[in-house]
């Protein structure tokens, strides 16, 4: 990084004085005090911050898209790979939807609210979301690409992911058919998808300099409408929420970083702690996709099992979204005085993984997609938009869950061989102002 030093001394020294995690808090606090000063005068501040947050999301998805087929191109991707991603992505979801139904089924923090106390307090509702039963074959299904151009103005992730495989598959299946034949030629291609691929990553950085003032507006904002009042009010479901996401990041995957990826807690955090922290002032896992990677790099991860984990495997990775609706899938059964049978219970969960299939790129993907879950379990989904006043919190939980789910996925990957030997050679990354992580090669968000 000479030459950045050279080029950029005032903001290297800056970026080392208040590192990112340091002003993505101090944007959070100062945001959430002028929202409880001025109230609804600074709503407009929430344009500005959403303004930034959509257009990283808006790059993600291109990011992503040739960041899967660039490590196509130069590395293997191996089946054995992939399945242990998926086995190791599952069992992480099924810990996290059976942490949801215990906790609710033995705090039972539906029957600790009065319905009464909270019905016809809120405003607004689910802004243009409609309510539909979930099919199971049409909802995965629906996943396909119809076209190469839909998905990318829909930041269909999972649909792009498979574009990306389907493409980075082909690429390679041609490149080896033409090094066997002896035609020279390829490279020109390699060479475009990097381009491409690293001219994307030099405009997110420009853009993630920004990101601070981001989180300060839409936190203003959303105190400035909502308040604190609701947390009161929704204690036990904010508190039972938040216990469960607690558990899954600090004991199950404590767990998995000590005993099975064999890495000192303090290697992880000290690496992931500018994702965990970019996810909760984002309050997306797609829009940190880019911080993400940055950060497995510095935590001197495999490209590939990097870009496995964080890239293809971004939407297996939804264990704060699971968590969640079976938490409160429960909640408000509690709420309503509805019993639940252990097979309905069951249902729901399969119903919040296909729900959240997909949709961790969408603003307030756990509270749409539980919409979509309870009208499937037949609840009342009237309770939703009261929920809504206190998401803003509980979304950057969920996002902070996944994002460690991304991370430790890609070490335990790594530590599993998938990567070692086939180093990806990258050019040298440009200046993202994330302190002492700004040094790192960038490599490629729920």
């Amino acid at each position: 990084m000479a030459i950045a030093e050279t080029r950029f001394p005032v903001a290297r020294r800056f970026s080392y004085r208040f590192p990112f995690v340091a002003r993505i808090v101090a944007a959070m606090l100062l945001g959430a005090a002028v929202g409880s000063i001025f109230g609804k005068r600074v709503e407009w501040l929430g344009a500005f911050g959403s303004v930034i947050i959509d257009l990283i999301k808006a790059l993600a998805g291109p990011l992503l898209f040739f960041a899967v087929v660039d490590a196509f191109l130069r590395t293997h991707v191996k089946l054995r790979s992939a399945c242990l991603m998926v086995a190791i992505s599952l069992t992480n979801a099924l810990i996290a939807v059976l942490i949801g139904l215990t906790l609710s089924n033995t705090l039972k923090p539906g029957t600790r609210v009065k319905l009464e106390s909270i019905s016809g307090q809120a405003s607004g509702g689910l802004a243009g979301v409609s309510i539909k039963e979930i099919d199971f074959v049409r909802e995965l299904t629906g996943y396909l690409p119809k076209n190469v151009v839909q998905p990318f103005l829909e930041n269909s992730v999972i649909t792009i992911v498979i574009l990306a495989v389907l493409s980075g598959a082909a690429l390679r299946r041609v490149k080896v058919e033409q090094e066997r034949a002896g035609v020279r030629g390829f490279e020109v291609v390699e060479t475009l998808v990097n381009t491409l691929f690293r001219a994307i990553e030099v405009v997110l950085g420009w853009v993630i300099a920004l990101v601070p003032l981001a989180v300060f507006a839409v936190v203003a904002r959303t105190i400035g409408r909502e308040g604190f009042t609701w947390i009161g009010m929704l204690s036990w479901y904010l508190g039972v929420a938040i216990l469960g996401l607690s558990i899954q990041v600090f004991v199950v995957y404590q767990v998995w970083i000590v005993f099975v990826a064999k890495m000192s807690l303090r290697t992880f955090w000290s690496g992931a702690r500018d994702a965990v922290f970019y996810a909760l002032g984002s309050s997306s896992s797609l829009a940190s996709l880019p911080v993400t990677l940055k950060c497995l790099d510095r935590m001197k991860i495999s490209p590939q099992a990097a870009r496995l984990a964080a890239c293809v495997g971004t939407n297996l990775n939804n264990d704060g979204i699971l968590l969640y609706e079976a938490m409160a899938v429960l909640f408000v059964a509690q709420l309503y005085g509805i019993e639940l049978t252990i097979a309905q219970q069951l249902h729901a969960a399969a119903a919040c993984v296909v729900a959240g299939i997909g949709i961790a790129a969408v603003p307030d993907a756990g509270l749409i997609s539980l919409a979509l879950v309870l009208a499937t379990v037949g609840l009342p989904v009237e309770i939703v938009p009261i929920l809504l006043t206190v998401d803003w919190l509980l979304s950057r939980c969920r996002a902070m869950t996944n994002v460690t789910s991304d991370l430790l996925v890609a070490v335990l990957l790594d530590r599993f061989g998938v990567g070692s030997g086939e180093p990806l050679a990258e050019p040298e990354p440009p200046e993202w102002g994330l302190g002492s992580t700004a040094g790192l090669t960038v490599e490629a968000s729920k």
